[in-house]
């Protein structure tokens, strides 16, 4: 009789391999279509997800500061938690009733578990369905696809199980910061200094959800945007010295005043090196045209990457070019001095630099195509164009700034967009973020208005915007280039919108009334 023996299938391994990636791919499938859950948390709106991990572990991200880790837990599940937004009616309500600060920290210890139960209950759901999804559209048959599911299910279980017994209550103790929140632990203290001192830390917290309310009140009050097509709006920006949050700000005021054009006025870089470029790439999303001039920060290698970017015009040695029916004209700092050094003969240089700027104004204007808005960095080459140009901006000095020159040439010198980047914790406070907003005629090609925002620095909650006349657009004023003086006007208004009077230009300007800047402590 032949010996009977079992012999192994040859296809086994591979069709349990293949199980276990439909299982696997599935399940991240469905926890990437449905497996978020949208939770209030105190006065926060956040979203939570279940993502996949080697290590496990909580992160939270707040946009636009970066994120901060815990290591919460050793699983193969990571918890994610958004933080979207801050929610103006419960901020209000905590400061209307701020007896209920007391109570906060249980509030959000139940959001969190509740947030905490929902995402189960739909990731458990989220993961059988793509599972079972995914393996009926690679096994056309039922029964595969319903094993797929619950092998699924299974893997979630052990997770969230291993999660559970891995779980450290003691890791929000020690954080991990990334982004501008790396310089929170030398700001505020560690995490556990705030536990042994929670009473100053429930003050601190309801100041900061004060000013917020405060700040959501004001701009909730502010009259509805009415471009105006008489007029170009111009956001003037400098400084931002690799400050990622400036990118989303820059970003938020051009959807906000309606921007035709972005004038960058240099040093966007801190370093000039090429590992910096990266930094650069948000650039063409920003939702504008974007003119830019070298600062002393910025390197050759810098500019060479932007002059292939789209959506941007790079300005250097005087040449011209026409963007959102301006003409700009510009020249590159001529020193690279990255840290902060003096180059013996800088001050020559810089005139240098402004002498040849003033001189292509010259050509240009000879040729029947004057420049509206010449743009350096240095204001010290700036001054070089007096009287060749109607308006020239500038940066570098980290505070904004608006004169007329001796012979009729409005200067802007624009303070730091980026807050002065990592600088802005060497002082005593942090530097703020400042930005403009130029409105300039377009059939004059003048400048009619400004509105300067100013907003506090890394840990503070000022905000403020105001807007600014020339004095020859006041109503009654005579024409003529002068120093520029405040006047009153909602930001995001310009000149000729509703409620303004008729300017000597035609386009209008804001009538004078008591003053109403925006400003939230």
């Amino acid at each position: 009789m032949p010996v009977l023996e079992l012999a192994p299938r040859p296809r086994l391994a591979a069709r349990a391999a293949g199980l276990v990636a439909v299982v696997l791919l599935g399940a991240w499938l469905g926890l990437l279509a449905v497996g978020d859950v949208r939770v209030p948390v105190g006065p926060m709106d956040t979203t939570m997800t279940l993502r996949p991990s080697l290590t496990g572990g909580t992160k939270i991200n707040v946009p636009p500061l970066g994120a901060l880790r815990l290591d919460s837990h050793v699983a193969p599940v990571r918890l994610d938690v958004d933080v979207d937004r801050l929610d103006p009616e419960r901020s209000q309500a905590l400061v209307d009733h701020p007896e209920r600060l007391s109570g906060l920290q249980d509030e959000v210890t139940r959001d969190v578990e509740r947030g905490t139960l929902d995402l189960a209950v739909r990731s458990c759901l989220a993961v059988v369905l793509g599972a079972s999804a995914l393996g009926l559209a690679v096994y056309r048959r039922p029964r595969p696809a319903l094993t797929a599911g619950g092998l699924a299910l299974a893997v979630l279980a052990v997770s969230g199980a291993t999660a559970w017994a891995t779980w450290n209550p003691k890791s929000v103790l020690e954080p991990k910061f990334s982004g501008l929140l790396s310089s929170a632990p030398s700001l505020v203290g560690d995490a556990r200094s705030i536990v042994t001192e929670f009473d100053v830390y429930q003050k601190e917290l309801a100041r900061l959800v004060t000013n917020v309310t405060k700040l959501y009140d004001v701009t909730s009050t502010l009259p509805a945007y009415a471009p105006d097509p008489t007029t170009v709006r111009v956001l003037h920006v400098s400084d931002i010295h690799l400050n990622p949050a400036g990118w989303k700000i820059v970003a938020s005021l051009v959807t906000q005043y309606k921007i035709d054009v972005i004038v960058d006025s240099g040093d966007t870089m801190d370093h000039g090196s090429a590992a910096e470029n990266a930094f650069l790439d948000p650039i063409p999303d920003l939702g504008a045209p974007y003119v830019w001039v070298r600062g002393n920060h910025d390197s050759a290698e810098t500019q060479k990457y932007l002059e292939h970017m789209k959506n941007v015009h790079v300005l250097d040695d005087g040449h011209a070019v026409t963007v959102a029916g301006l003409r700009f004209a510009g020249i590159g700092d001529p020193q690279f001095t990255p840290d902060r050094s003096s180059t013996p003969g800088g001050d020559a240089a810089e005139a240098l630099a402004g002498a040849r700027l003033a001189s292509a104004l010259r050509d240009q204007r000879a040729a029947g195509t004057p420049v509206d808005i010449a743009v350096t960095h240095e204001p010290a080459a700036a001054r070089g164009t007096d009287g060749e140009v109607p308006l020239v901006l500038a940066g570098h000095l980290h505070h904004e700034g608006m004169e007329v020159m001796k012979y009729g040439t409005r200067l802007r010198t624009e303070g730091s967009t980026g807050g002065s980047g990592l600088r802005a914790v060497e002082g005593k406070y942090p530097d703020p973020i400042e930005a403009s907003v130029l409105y300039v005629d377009r059939d004059s090609r003048r400048l009619q208005a400004w509105d300067e925002i100013r907003l506090g620095g890394l840990g503070l909650t000022t905000a403020e915007v105001s807007r600014h006349l020339p004095k020859e657009n006041l109503p009654g004023a005579t024409p003529g280039p002068s120093a520029g003086a405040s006047a009153s006007a909602s930001p995001g208004t310009p000149p000729g919108a509703p409620g303004t009077s008729p300017g000597p230009s035609g386009t209008g300007s804001p009538a004078p009334s008591p003053s109403r800047s925006r400003k939230a402590p």
